[in-house]
C-alpha cells in the first residue's frame, strides 16, 4: 500500500483475487492515512503560531515577557487601562485565598469585587498567584498572555484557512494576516484579556469542521466557552452565537432537539461554574460610572476607518474618517488587502451564494444580531447620528451589560477576513495572489505596527507617563495607612493612586474597577462621611475627596487631629483634597496647601444652564460657594470678597438654596474670579 499525499488517498497493491481486499492493509493504511492527517495539521498550526509569535516579537519585542519588567504597566502603554489590569493584580496577589476564588477584598473594601472588573483575566490572575508568591518580588503575565495570544491566533488562523485551501504556503500567508489583524494590535496590551481573540478563530474552525463531519457536540467548543468567561466575559456572547448557529443547524437538518439543548444546557452550567469559581456572580457589582449602551456602538464607517486609539493611523492609503462619541471602541479596521480582495470574492461566489447562506443560515442569523447590536439603537455614520431608535429603559439597563457593544462585531469581522482569504483561494495560482493579499495587507497596517513597537519601547522608561503623584506628601505617607478612603467621587489620577496603594499594602473603596456595587459604595461613603462629622477618625486611614466643597463640609471637626489640605500636581491637572491622621503639624512641599485660617476661598465650580463655572451667567453679578462651615465663617460678616489685590463689595450673601451659598458683588463681570484664591475682608 501506499499513501498519495496529494490525493488523500492510498492506494492498495495485492495479489488476492478481484473484488477482495486484505482486511490487514485496509487497517494499516487508514492508520497511516490518519497519522498523516493529524501531522500535516500539526505542522500547520505550529507554522502558524510562529507566525503569531514572529508578529509580537517585532511589534513588542522580549521586554514585556520579562515577568520583573512591569514599566509598560505602570506607565499605562497606549492608555490607562493596563494600569487597572495590573493594579488589580498586585491587590489581589496579596489578599488571603478565599472563596470565591477570583475575589480580592482589598478593592472596593470591605466587600470586595472580583479581579474580572479590573480586566485582569481572572483565570490567569488565580492561576498565577501561587508561582508569584513563590518567586517573589514584581511578577507580570500581561507579557506572556499576550505572546500566546498571538500563537494561537497564528495557530488558529492557518487550521482556519486550511479548511478552504490546500499545502501549507497558502493557509499559512492566510494565518499572517489573522495574526497581524488590526483589531488584535489594537487591543493588546491596551485591554490586555481582549487579546484573546483566538477565541473567535478556534470557535469558528470547529463549527466549519463539525459542519463537514455532520456533528454537533464539540468538546473544542464546549472548552471555549467555558475558558472564555475566565478571560473576559466579552467572548461569552462572541463564542455562545458561534455555538448556538452549529446546534440549530443541526436541530433544524436531523429534526434532533434534545440532544443539542441537552449539550447547549450542560455547556452553560459549566460556563457559569467557573464564572461563579472567579467571582464573576460575586456581590452586585453592576456600575462603573460609563456609558451606557449606545455610547461604544459601531460606526457604519468602521471596516473602512483605519483610526485607532489616541490616533494612530493603521492604513498608509485610507484616510482618516471622523466618528462619533464612543465609536472609537468599536475599531474594526479590515485592511487594505483584505477590502480589495472581499469584491473578489463576492463575485466567485455568487453563484453558489444561495447555497451558503441556506447551509449556513444560522451564523448568518447570528452574525446579523451581532451586527446589529454593535451598531446599536444609535446609528451613526461618519460625524453624524443618523437616528436614534427608541428603546424600553429595561432593554437599555439589560444590554448595558455589554455596553461597548461594539466589541461584539468580531466574528462578523474575522469571517469577512476568511471570506477575503477563500475568496483568492479559488483562483488560479492561488499561492501568489494569497501571497499578495497578505503582502499589502501587512504592508497597509505596518505605520500602526510601527506605532506600536515605538510605544512598548518608550514605555520602558519610567518617564514616559510619569505618575502626578509626586508631592513629598505621598513618600510621607507612604507605609502609614492600612486604608485608603475615596469619601466622595472619582479621584484625580486613580489608577496611580490604586498603584500607590497597593504598592503600600493598602485596601481601598476608590471605584477603579470596570464594575461596582453603587449603592454599597455610597452607603459606605455617607457611613465614613457621618463619621468625620462626629470627629471619629480612624487613624490608619487616609481619606481623600476628588472635590473642595465636600472636603470643606467634612473637615473642620477634624482639623486638630490630621493634616488637612489641598495636594497637586506638578502641573496642576490633578488634586487631591486630604485628611491625613497623624500628620498634623507636618510640612510638605510647595504642591501642598494646608488647611489652616490662611486657607483660599475659591468659586464652586459649577456650571449648568444658569451658572457657569460658579457665576450667574444672566448678570455675571453673583457667585456661588458650596456651603461650608469654612464658607460660613470666611463670609460672616465679610464687606468685601479680594481677589488679585482688589476690593470686591458684598453687596448680599443668600443660603435659601440648600447646599449653595450665593453672593452678589458689585463687579462688571465675575468670570474674573475664576481659579482664583479668594479671601474676605
Amino acid at each position: 500500500y501506499r499513501f498519495d499525499p496529494g490525493q488523500r488517498h492510498f492506494l492498495v497493491k495485492s495479489n488476492l483475487p478481484s473484488g477482495r481486499l486484505d482486511f490487514c492493509f485496509l487497517v494499516r493504511g487508514m492508520g497511516y492515512m490518519l497519522n498523516h492527517k493529524l501531522s500535516h495539521k500539526a505542522q500547520l498550526f505550529l507554522l502558524g503560531a510562529l507566525l503569531g509569535v514572529a508578529i509580537f516579537l517585532l511589534v513588542y519585542g522580549t521586554a514585556p515577557l520579562n515577568v520583573a519588567n512591569d514599566a509598560f504597566c505602570r506607565g499605562g502603554y497606549i492608555e490607562k487601562d493596563i494600569q487597572q489590569h495590573y493594579a488589580g493584580w498586585l491587590f489581589y496577589k496579596r489578599s488571603a485565598i478565599g472563596w470565591p476564588l477570583g475575589v480580592t477584598d482589598a478593592v472596593n473594601y470591605p466587600g470586595g469585587v472580583s479581579v474580572a472588573y479590573t480586566d485582569s483575566i481572572p483565570l490567569l490572575a488565580a492561576l498565577c498567584r501561587p508561582l508569584a508568591a513563590a518567586l517573589g518580588g514584581t511578577f507580570q503575565y500581561f507579557g506572556w498572555f499576550t505572546l500566546v495570544c498571538f500563537a494561537l491566533q497564528g495557530g488558529f488562523g492557518a487550521l482556519l484557512c486550511s479548511l478552504f485551501a490546500g499545502g501549507l504556503f497558502s493557509p499559512l500567508a492566510g494565518s499572517l494576516v489573522f495574526a497581524a489583524s488590526p483589531v488584535l494590535i489594537e487591543r493588546a496590551f491596551r485591554h490586555t484579556s481582549l487579546g484573546a481573540q483566538w477565541l473567535v478563530l478556534a470557535a469558528l474552525y470547529c463549527y466549519f469542521v463539525c459542519k463537514r463531519q455532520g456533528l454537533y457536540a464539540s468538546r473544542g467548543l464546549f472548552l471555549l466557552n467555558v475558558l472564555a468567561v475566565g478571560i473576559h466575559p466579552y467572548f461569552l456572547p462572541m463564542t455562545y452565537a458561534v455555538t448556538l448557529a452549529l446546534l440549530l443547524e443541526y436541530a433544524v437538518q436531523k429534526r434532533q432537539w434534545l440532544r443539542p439543548a441537552v449539550y447547549l444546557g450542560s455547556n452553560m452550567v459549566c460556563t457559569a461554574a467557573l464564572g461563579w469559581a472567579l467571582g464573576l456572580l460575586y456581590g452586585t457589582a453592576t456600575s462603573g460610572g460609563q456609558a451606557l449602551y449606545g455610547y461604544f456602538a459601531m460606526n457604519l464607517n468602521a471596516l473602512w476607518n483605519p483610526v485607532g486609539v489616541n490616533g494612530a493611523l493603521y492604513s498608509r492609503l485610507l484616510p482618516a474618517q471622523n466618528q462619533v462619541g464612543g465609536n472609537y471602541d468599536a475599531f474594526a479596521y479590515l485592511g487594505l488587502g483584505v477590502l480589495a480582495a472581499l469584491p473578489v470574492a463576492l463575485v466567485l461566489a455568487r453563484r453558489r451564494l444561495a447555497g451558503y447562506l441556506r447551509r449556513h443560515w444560522a451564523l448568518c442569523l447570528c452574525c446579523v444580531v451581532l451586527t446589529a447590536f454593535a451598531v446599536s439603537n444609535v446609528i451613526t455614520a461618519n460625524g453624524v447620528t443618523l437616528a436614534t431608535l427608541p428603546l424600553p429603559a429595561s432593554f437599555i439597563k439589560l444590554f448595558s451589560v455589554f455596553r461597548s457593544g461594539g466589541r461584539l462585531f468580531w466574528p462578523v469581522y474575522y469571517l469577512l477576513v476568511l471570506a477575503a482569504f477563500t475568496g483568492l483561494a479559488r483562483l488560479p495560482q492561488a499561492a501568489v495572489w494569497v501571497a499578495v493579499f497578505a503582502a499589502v495587507q501587512l504592508w497597509d497596517v505596518s505605520p500602526a505596527l510601527i506605532q506600536r513597537h515605538d510605544a512598548m519601547r518608550n514605555a520602558q522608561t519610567a518617564d514616559a507617563f510619569p505618575t502626578e503623584m509626586q508631592s513629598s506628601f505621598w513618600q510621607t505617607a507612604s507605609g502609614r495607612y492600612a486604608h485608603l478612603e475615596s469619601v466622595e467621587g472619582m479621584q484625580a489620577d486613580s489608577l496611580h493612586l490604586a498603584l500607590w496603594a497597593a504598592d503600600n499594602d493598602m485596601t481601598t473603596n476608590d471605584p477603579f474597577a470596570a464594575r461596582y456595587d453603587e449603592t454599597a459604595l455610597a452607603a459606605e461613603r455617607q457611613t465614613a462621611l457621618d463619621a468625620l462629622k462626629n470627629g471619629d477618625l480612624q487613624n490608619d486611614t487616609l481619606y481623600l475627596f476628588a472635590t473642595e466643597g465636600a472636603f470643606l463640609q467634612a473637615v473642620e471637626p477634624v482639623k486638630d487631629a490630621a493634616w488637612c489640605g489641598w495636594v497637586t500636581s506638578t502641573d496642576g491637572t490633578a488634586s487631591w483634597y486630604v485628611i491625613a491622621p497623624g500628620l498634623q503639624g507636618k510640612t510638605f512641599d510647595a504642591l501642598c496647601t494646608p488647611y489652616d485660617e490662611n486657607y483660599p476661598l475659591r468659586l464652586a465650580d459649577y456650571t449648568d444652564a444658569l451658572w457657569n463655572r460658579g457665576v450667574l451667567d444672566s448678570t455675571k453679578k453673583t457667585v456661588c460657594f458650596m456651603d461650608s462651615p469654612f464658607a460660613r465663617a470666611k463670609l460672616d460678616g465679610a464687606a468685601y470678597l479680594c481677589a488679585g489685590g482688589r476690593e470686591y463689595p458684598i453687596l448680599a450673601v443668600d443660603d435659601h438654596d440648600a447646599g449653595w451659598l450665593m453672593v452678589t458683588l458689585e463687579i462688571d463681570d465675575a468670570t474674573i474670579l475664576w481659579d482664583e484664591e479668594l479671601t474676605t475682608k
